[in-house]
């Protein structure tokens, strides 16, 4: 059994791990980033970013998360391309076991899972899936060229999805469940002033239809009077939020919020066990943004370097 002992493990890469890990190393901590899944985090799904400090003009997301992870490796990171599976939480230092069989021994934990794509829990849903249905614009909408598809959601994400749909389908179709988007007014204008995309209100799927090669339409039903309608269409997008990836730690002792957030000390990236901090989407799920989960983790490998120092 492979055993490594650190004084700091970073569990999740993202704005938040790669910059808790730039902190870290640059206090000469020699910080361990395991980087999960999605190396990257959501970021590496994400096509142009206008909204993160320093750059004019618009940059790409897989471009900047290259870049963050760069910068963590070029002052001391060592970056690990596996999965944490399970922590010990009970006694410092804490022991965190990885897919390849990895025992990490860490006197401080960063946790920076992020979160992932909620689903509309439907089975024709998960029949199509890869098939049509998606959760991911910038990864699929190269194979809706000219076509007709639609986007679930009303928020940031759905918006930001039909907005670039908008750029290579044929037609877009934003279906909301509820009368008015609840995302930031600058996007509703866009939305609204594109020609190519118009809203369906008050309406949730009820069936995605298709066939052999694939979607072909839904079925949708009124939220006002419970009234059947389908349209026909080749693909559809759900972007309906997100759950925090925080399934290895629910016997930790870890406290979370009703959602599987974790719950940290208001103003610091503390949990409730002392040397375990939660950095970014993990912990935050009223921003979500780049620039707060890269803020979570500067606050993070800073606080795990004060109380190394105090002990």
């Amino acid at each position: 059994m492979n055993e490594v002992k650190t004084k700091v493990l970073i569990i999740g890469s993202g704005p938040a791990g790669y910059t808790a890990a730039i902190y870290a190393a640059r206090a000469n901590l020699k910080p361990i980033l395991v980087a999960g899944l999605q190396k990257g985090g959501q970021l590496t799904i994400t096509t142009d970013v206008e909204n993160y400090p320093g750059f004019a003009d618009a940059i790409q997301g897989p471009w900047l998360m290259e870049q963050m992870e760069k910068q963590a490796k070029n002052v001391g990171t060592e970056i690990v391309n596996d999965m944490i599976k399970s922590v010990d939480f009970s006694k410092r230092p804490f022991v965190c076991k990885s897919d390849d069989g990895t025992t990490y021994i860490a006197d401080t934990v960063i946790i920076s899972t992020g979160a992932s794509a909620n689903w509309l829990g439907i089975p024709s849903e998960k029949k199509y899936m890869g098939k049509g249905v998606s959760a991911c614009a910038t990864c699929d909408g190269f194979f809706f060229s000219d076509q007709k598809v639609a986007v679930v959601g009303g928020g940031n994400s759905a918006v930001e999805e039909a907005m670039y749909l908008a750029g290579i389908a044929k037609e877009v179709v934003l279906i909301h469940r509820r009368d008015k988007l609840r995302c930031e007014p600058i996007l509703a204008d866009r939305l609204f002033n594109n020609d190519k995309i118009s809203v369906i209100w008050n309406s949730e799927v009820d069936e995605i239809l298709g066939d052999d090669n694939g979607v072909n339409g839904l079925k949708l039903k009124s939220k006002t009077d419970d009234s059947l309608s389908q349209i026909d269409l080749n693909g559809v997008f759900i972007a309906i939020g997100h759950s925090p990836a925080t399934g290895i730690f629910k016997d930790s002792g870890l406290e979370m919020d009703e959602q599987g957030y974790l719950i940290v000390e208001k103003g610091t990236p503390k949990t409730n066990i002392t040397g375990v901090f939660g950095a970014g989407d993990v912990a935050d799920k009223t921003y979500r943004q780049a620039v707060t989960a890269a803020g979570l983790g500067c606050q993070s490998a800073l606080e795990a370097q004060k109380l190394l120092e105090s002990e």
